[in-house]
C-alpha cells in the first residue's frame, strides 16, 4: 500500500483473490484512525481493476462506509 497517510490509503492488488484481505487491513487501519479521533466514515473507491483508495472523510457519517465505483 503506498502513498499512505494517516486518513488516506492507496490498496493495489495483483490477484483478485488478494482483494478482499487488502481492502479488510486497510479499513481496519483507517477505522483505528476515526476512532481515536472521531473523524468521518470511510470512502472505497475502485479507480481500477485492482487499484483502490480508502479515505477518511466527514462526506461519510462515522462508523459508515461507503462504496464509490
Amino acid at each position: 500500500m503506498p502513498q499512505n497517510s494517516p486518513r488516506k490509503l492507496q490498496v493495489i492488488v495483483r490477484r483478485a483473490s488478494d482483494t478482499d484481505f487488502a481492502l479488510d487491513s486497510g479499513v481496519r487501519k483507517l477505522q483505528a484512525v476515526a476512532l481515536a479521533g472521531g473523524a468521518g466514515g470511510i470512502l472505497v473507491t475502485k479507480h481500477a481493476p485492482g487499484r483502490f483508495s480508502l479515505e477518511l472523510t466527514h462526506d461519510v457519517p462515522f462508523g459508515y462506509i461507503h462504496e464509490k465505483a
